[in-house]
């Protein structure tokens, strides 16, 4: 068996719409994870993944570009690159604005409470409306069937009427999609920045039964302001991660 009916139509979908190099990633990515590759066993090499899997060097490359990225292999020079041991938890390193939106590429998007208008003070707030109406959505995130994150979205009116229609965020959807891949093709201007603040908090009733855990366990707690050129607030994403199935990772350069 392949996985669940939603999981092998994900990976049908994929197969058809992603690059060379992410397909590639992803098929290295699964072997690793079902310990054809274990702790410091090494890949094939370049010229191997070309020949087995009929792509350029550049496209093994890029792919290993991903995997280092994520923590998954390790490259050793005039050696090759290695398998990292796996820790059961998702982990993704975000850098900008695309890597949040490829989300997508390995990961479901699961409606718990569908896009409806209601009142939120305090979103409205954050958001610069000058109205306390606005959309929320409400959904949980899964990585090979497990989830490991609820996430509330709250959108200004004008952007949450857009994507009322939308199947991905009807009750009971599941789709590939992330939100902000969703609402930007609505937008006047495209999203540019997101404002990140992290925090650690007890699991709501809500995100405690939408990742199987109990009320109050500790969370990572993620909030973020996704914001156009203008600098006007055009999406707020609360997140609480479950830090047993999450890991978050930063890397910091000197310039």
């Amino acid at each position: 068996m392949d996985g669940p009916p939603a999981v092998r139509r994900r990976r049908r979908e994929q197969a058809v719409t992603e690059p060379a190099y992410a397909r590639l990633s992803r098929r290295l990515r699964e072997d690793i994870e079902a310990g054809v590759y274990r702790e410091g066993v090494r890949l094939p090499t370049e010229a191997e993944l070309t020949e087995q899997h009929g792509v350029s060097r550049q496209t093994v490359r890029r792919a290993f570009q991903g995997l280092v990225a994520d923590g998954i292999v390790y490259r050793v020079p005039g050696r090759g690159t290695f398998a990292r041991e796996s820790t059961g938890r998702y982990l993704r390193q975000l850098g900008s604005i695309e890597d949040l939106m490829n989300l997508s590429t390995d990961t479901m998007m699961e409606i718990v409470t569908p896009l409806r208008r209601q009142v939120d003070i305090e979103a409205a707030s954050r958001l610069r409306l000058d109205t306390d109406l606005l959309y929320t959505v409400s959904f949980r995130r899964l990585y090979d069937v497990v989830p490991f994150v609820f996430t509330t979205v709250y959108l200004p009116e004008s952007v949450g009427r857009a994507v009322l229609e939308a199947p991905e965020v009807a009750a009971g959807a599941s789709s590939t999609y992330t939100m902000i891949g969703l609402v930007e093709p609505h937008l006047d201007l495209p999203i540019v920045q997101a404002d990140q603040s992290i925090t650690v908090a007890a699991a709501p009733a809500a995100a405690a039964a939408a990742v199987g855990c109990e009320p109050g366990h500790p969370m990572l707690r993620v909030d973020r302001l996704y914001s156009n050129e203008r600098e006007e607030p055009t999406e707020l994403a609360i997140s609480y991660f479950l830090p047993e199935h999450y890991t978050y990772r930063v890397t910091l350069r000197r310039r």
